[in-house]
């Protein structure tokens, strides 16, 4: 590193050394607040040696445009707090920090939502830019010290791999976007990861060619024989039957939750644990399987918005339904508005146009802004509303909203098993208080209604099997042990019997609910969905675990052929 006086011709040597000191210490602050803001965000070693040399490779990166140290430190400095100050308020708001996905997708519903709730965000940006510019120009001045570009392309060359290498072989798992802390480190690990599958699969497993065809579902006919029922579909937050843990004790009558009005219980098995409720949002939504996408599977609502215009939103709509979700987080988490949207939903309704309070709303509340929306919309078009419960979301070591169950109390098993089955009875209490209120108001009406668990609990692997590693439980998820994947689907009516249950199993991949939602509500299936329904039968209720994979990978070459999965790759 060689130093320039600033001040040729007539300066001093006095002077010359002021400008070094001073370039000097600009430099050391920049570096020192870089390992304040490490020490403040970043827990844990990998995620703390990923902002060291995320910090490197932005100087280094810097340096190769602008060779002076003092600038290339303060503009690594500025982008980094502004991406945690982003990191920051996306947290607050949609409950994650910030991926490179929000950098490679940016989408104009997350830009119209961050400008509605943050509307003074422009003027910020200005004032910011306003006194951030001349503070450069005068650091620009000042800073006397130049690197060669040969030494900061080397040092970009030895960052990059170190931090590919560590990505790679430490990935992130999906629940850490959740934890609010490492905002570097973990946009730089989803960065590394998401082009790496780019790179070696795309976006998504599909066959390379197929000599079979889909017919167009573009002029697909409808005719049900009468007019269709209104239909339901309930999303069961985190509820699956619990009894099947050792040793854990339930109410009375518990397992009745679970049961369809034929008195039969059935299987739903789903792609995630534990969380991911968007997972099982687009298996229903689409029929399709999370998992094609591979590791990017956590991003997929967000790749589909746009993309994949299959799904049963768009069958029932050829079939004459108004459909309409009610979805209790703000339509811009993961790009689920967008999402629906393109998978058919027509009225899409947030928690704030549903004046949801702040805390976590029992289902009741959805409840009734179903029962609200029924009375308001009902007539001549049939009605297909997706409801979103939330009370049962983790998590359960607090005794949430404890006047709502008055007459509880515990039965002896963990504190936070015990909550959950609080919240799962309230839930079934609620559901029932709901089909009561469709009965009473709605007298003439015909409602077919389908409830599902998106997913297990997170505690459900502390309870399963007590006593495993956390080497063994890794595994268990790697290889989707069913008994953690498994919940639970029940098919229900109001003034209606079903149709048609032949396709309920008594075990199902959750793609496939849209067949056995259409078919109970007696509504012919279009060829796409006509194609799936042999996959299920030929393969007994599996998708996914079908043939390794390959009936899906035929299946996603089929609907894109047929330009219902749109650019997702290279012809």
């Amino acid at each position: 590193m060689s130093f320039d006086n600033p001040f040729p011709g007539g300066g001093t040597v006095a002077a010359a050394g002021r400008a070094r000191f001073i370039a000097i210490g600009g430099i050391a602050a920049a570096h020192t607040a870089a390992l304040g803001v490490m020490l403040w965000t970043e827990h844990g070693w990998l995620a703390s040696l990923l902002f060291v040399l995320a910090w490197a490779c932005l100087n280094f990166s810097f340096l190769l445009l602008l060779p002076r140290p003092g600038v290339a430190a303060a503009l690594s400095l500025l982008l980094v707090t502004l991406l945690i100050t982003l990191s920051h308020f996306k947290f607050t708001i949609l409950w994650m920090v910030i991926n490179f996905f929000d950098v490679l997708i940016v989408d104009s519903d997350t830009v119209s939502f961050l400008l509605s709730i943050f509307p003074d965000l422009k003027t910020i940006l200005l004032i910011v830019a306003a006194v951030t510019i001349p503070l450069l120009i005068v650091l620009w001045r000042i800073d006397a010290f130049r690197v060669p570009r040969l030494v900061s392309l080397g040092g970009v060359v030895a960052c990059s791999v170190a931090v590919t290498v560590l990505s790679l072989r430490f990935p992130e798992e999906p629940w850490e976007q959740f934890q609010g802390v490492n905002h570097v480190s973990t946009f730089v690990r989803s960065g590394v990861t998401t082009l790496h599958e780019l790179s070696t699969k795309g976006w998504i497993d599909y066959d390379t060619a197929t000599t079979d065809q889909l017919r167009s579902t573009v002029n697909a006919a409808c005719h049900p024989a009468g007019k269709p029922p209104n239909i339901v579909m309930v999303l069961d937050e985190a509820s699956f039957d619990i009894s099947v843990a050792p040793g854990v004790k339930v109410p009375p009558n518990y397992k009745a939750h679970f049961q369809s009005l034929d008195g039969k219980t059935r299987s739903l098995v789903v792609e995630g644990s534990g969380g991911p409720t968007w997972y099982t949002e687009y298996n229903v939504l689409t029929g399709l399987s999370a998992r094609s996408y591979g590791r990017l599977s956590y991003y997929v609502t967000r790749i589909a918005a746009g993309h994949v215009e299959r799904g049963l939103p768009q069958a029932l709509r050829r079939c004459g339904y108004k459909t309409i979700t009610l979805y209790p987080a703000y339509g811009a988490f993961l790009n689920a508005r967008r999402f629906q949207k393109t998978t058919g939903v027509e009225q899409f309704v947030d928690s704030a146009e549903m004046k949801a309070g702040d805390g976590v709303e029992p289902d009741r509340f959805y409840y009734n802004q179903a029962l609200r929306m029924i009375e308001n919309d009902r007539g001549d078009q049939p009605l297909f509303i997706f409801v979103y419960t939330l009370f049962n979301h983790f998590p359960w070591w607090n005794r949430l909203q404890p006047q709502l169950t008055p007459d509880w109390r515990d039965l002896g098993n963990h504190p936070e098993v015990d909550e959950y089955l609080r919240r799962q009875m309230l839930s079934a209490r609620d559901y029932a208080d709901f089909k009561t209120q469709l009965q009473t108001r709605f007298p003439n009406d015909r409602f077919l209604l389908l409830r599902f668990g998106d997913h297990q609990p997170g505690l459900s692997s502390k309870i399963l099997e007590p006593g495993a590693s956390d080497a063994v439980m890794t595994q268990r998820m790697l290889t989707y042990d069913p008994r953690y994947f498994t919940t639970y689907y029940a098919i229900d009516g109001v003034n209606y019997r079903p149709a048609n249950l032949t396709s309920a199993l008594g075990r199902l991949e959750a793609v496939y609910l849209p067949i056995v939602l259409q078919e109970a509500a007696g509504l012919p299936l279009d060829p796409t969905f006509a194609e799936q329904k042999k996959i299920m039968l030929r393969c007994n209720g599996l998708f996914f675990e079908c043939a390794n994979g390959n009936e899906a990978r035929r299946f996603n070459r089929l609907l894109i052929d047929a330009g219902l999965i749109k650019g997702m790759v290279s012809r």
